[in-house]
């Protein structure tokens, strides 16, 4: 009787301890999983300032308008300058801004020879000394990249001439004429204060008229399109 009684506690104790160790089993968790590494977004709010090189791609026609003589063509340069901007990181995806550029070039060309209603032979050059624009910038930010358009205005330094071969007389004029701007680009911070971009715009300009000397009455008359594209790298304070 003593024995069964012993070896019925027994049982019960081992019953007793394996449903503890049951239980204790079911109320332990998993260790809660780390937390997540939260990377700042880069920050496009400041001003900036920089500078561009590439090249320019010039279409054009100058016109003596005494003999209706035209000198068309296309012609293309080196550009490279500064530029100094603000952006303003409106919200984490948007940001506006507005930058001011100028850039001197190597646009030039002589045109070949033509021969006028009054049986002279006139040959006509055009050249862009310098160009500056300002420009408001909207654009879409992923993180460093920076997606953006910009549309503004212009203003540029030509010169032209126009030469009577025949006679040896030759008239040049100067002037600064303006025009809107359009653009887009891409922007990549690489660090928090230095980013680099690559950007393309188009400068419609207005047409400028002068007096010539070459006849009584004469003027001559220069329309050029601007298209450049350029590098460039930027500073953010």
């Amino acid at each position: 009787m003593k024995g069964t009684w012993g070896s019925g506690l027994g049982a019960f104790l081992v019953i007793a301890s394996s449903g503890a160790f049951a239980a204790d089993l079911l109320v332990r968790k998993a260790p809660p999983p780390p937390p997540p590494v939260i990377v700042p977004l880069y920050n496009w709010t400041g001003f900036y300032i920089g500078g561009n090189l590439g090249g320019a791609w010039a279409s054009g026609t100058l016109t003596d308008n005494f003999t209706d003589a035209r000198f068309t063509g296309n012609h293309s340069g080196f550009i490279g300058g500064g530029q100094i901007g603000y952006n303003w990181q409106v919200a984490p995806l948007f940001v506006l801004g507005v930058e001011g550029m100028f850039d001197g070039t190597s646009i030039g060309k002589s045109s070949n020879t033509v021969t006028a209603v009054n049986g002279d032979v006139l040959q006509g050059s055009a050249h862009t000394n310098w160009l500056t624009t300002v420009a408001g910038r909207v654009g879409y930010a992923a993180n460093n990249w920076l997606f953006y358009g910009k549309g503004g205005g212009g203003w540029v330094g030509n010169s032209a001439t126009v030469t009577d071969v025949t006679t040896g007389i030759s008239f040049s004029n100067s002037n600064t004429n303006s025009g809107w701007l359009a653009g887009a680009g891409i922007e990549y911070g690489f660090t928090r204060n230095w980013t680099m971009k690559v950007e393309y715009d188009h400068l419609g300009l207005s047409n400028w008229t002068r007096a010539s000397s070459l006849f009584v009455g004469d003027t001559i008359t220069l329309s050029r399109q601007i298209n450049m594209a350029t590098v460039g790298v930027n500073y953010k304070f």
